[in-house]
């Protein structure tokens, strides 16, 4: 009997799997939210008389006080860790989500000023998202199953689409664009009230285990990283030289490049994809919002895969290096698909590139977890603040670049060129600039 109790004793809680799960989940509704504008857009574009330069600038509000505000963000995440700061995240972008529906009701001029606005306003909410995903990370997950975990909750960002795409096109169909900033915005504070109550730390959490405590801390999950700060160095926290250093690594500049490059895959599928399916293929609104979810679950297929067949590669080598380089640079090679599109004219065949990059872009996605493998332990925030915001420059810049080709030749085959160029100079970045990935040391002043 004795010797049933303590193999049960030793059984690891799996605490971390939910945590991991409530991560994605978060993520999904975090990008649906993002995509509200891109599907209610062609209704909205239309009510408000707003030609393609306008809506690319629209389209781009989110990205510019999303990047000016990760680093921001990140140092609230290290100076306050990332429960709490997340939550307020998750509730003030769901509030600021939830306003959109209201520009609607005003004068076309003053609607387009203050949808700009709000979109300004959920970009700043959002900025500790993903930084908050990457630390959560960092402190919850072993390395040998860290980048399983990072492309799990990354992979939310497809599976977005392929719940809330079919959703939010129903909605907008039937009940007009308004209420799919309405249902949104709701459905983020139902999620934000949840996080509250669920997630803790593991030093912190109820439900985890000795077993499992020891097993994360022993593979090199950072434990302490949200622990209360008076059990935490008397000058912990974040310093602007940890970022003059972070900017000076030559692998972290190109991660940072890297990122900017997926980013703009994402980003064109956030913003013009809806838009590209309705004016350029004839579907109808409604039939977009089905339409676009198939290469999202390939997206979200090949994220969960990336993850497992970089952390199998990781067990066999022991590389670090090769395990996040090889699904990087692969699946950013198959994303040059999406240029195939101006080839071909049957809408399966379009879906059906369209799908085969976005696997090829969700293989890829690793950029996270790369981040939680070579963060600095002191400066977990700002790091993944600085990452992310050189990653969403591409939100400002896809949307406008794109809105002007488009302007410019009245046809989106120069700008799915330029997306998949940029999937390339990815897979460059990461074959010449990165080198050996490995968690940066900052040097401390003495």
């Amino acid at each position: 009997m004795s010797a049933v109790v303590s193999a049960t004793d030793v059984r690891r809680s799996r605490v971390r799997l939910f945590i991991v799960t409530m991560l994605f989940l978060v993520t999904t509704v975090n990008y649906a939210d993002r995509a509200t504008l891109s599907i209610a857009g062609p209704a909205l574009s239309k009510e408000l008389h707003l030609d393609p330069v306008a809506m690319g600038w629209i389209f781009s509000a989110f990205g510019w006080s999303y990047v000016v505000a990760q680093v921001p963000g990140g140092w609230l995440l290290d100076r306050y860790g990332s429960r709490l700061v997340y939550a307020f995240s998750i509730i003030v972008w769901s509030l600021f989500t939830m306003m959109q529906g209201w520009v609607g009701f005003l004068s076309a001029g003053v609607a387009v000023t203050v949808l700009f606005a709000l979109r300004l306003l959920v970009g700043v909410a959002e900025a500790p998202s993903f930084p908050a995903n990457a630390r959560i990370v960092a402190a919850w997950f072993p390395g040998n199953e860290r980048g399983t975990a990072s492309a799990f909750f990354n992979s939310g960002q497809y599976f977005a689409t392929v719940i809330f795409a079919p959703l939010m096109g129903w909605i907008a169909h039937d009940y007009g664009w308004r209420y799919v900033f309405f249902v949104m915005g709701g459905l983020g504070i139902l999620m934000g009230l949840v996080w509250i109550k669920t997630v803790y730390g593991p030093k912190e959490h109820p439900g985890v285990n000795e077993a499992e405590f020891d097993y994360i801390k022993e593979g090199g999950a950072l434990v302490d990283l949200d622990a209360p700060r008076d059990e935490r160095a008397a000058d912990s926290g974040p310093k602007w030289e940890h970022i003059r250093q972070l900017l000076s690594n030559r692998m972290m500049l190109g991660v940072y490049l890297g990122q900017y490059c997926i980013n703009t895959l994402t980003y064109f599928f956030l913003t013009w994809f809806p838009v590209y399916l309705v004016k350029e293929r004839g579907l109808s609104i409604l039939q977009a919002g089905f339409v676009a979810t198939l290469p999202a679950l390939c997206g979200f297929v090949g994220g969960v895969l990336g993850g497992i067949i970089s952390d199998v590669i990781l067990r066999k080598t022991g590389s670090l290096t090769l395990a996040r380089k090889i699904p990087i640079v692969g699946g950013m090679l198959l994303s040059m698909s999406i240029i195939a599109c101006n080839y071909v004219d049957g809408q399966a065949l379009v879906v059906g590139f369209m799908a085969l990059a976005f696997f090829g872009k969700g293989i890829g996605a690793l950029g996270w977890a790369v981040v939680a493998d070579t963060s600095p332990e002191e400066a977990g925030g700002v790091s993944g603040g600085l990452f992310n915001a050189f990653g969403n420059l591409s939100s400002i810049t896809t949307p406008i670049v794109i809105g002007y080709i488009v302007a410019a030749t009245g046809s989106f085959n120069g700008a799915l060129v330029f997306v998949g160029i940029n999937a390339l100079v990815a897979a460059v970045a990461y074959l010449v600039v990165v080198g050996k990935i490995e968690r940066v040391v900052l040097e401390h002043s003495s």
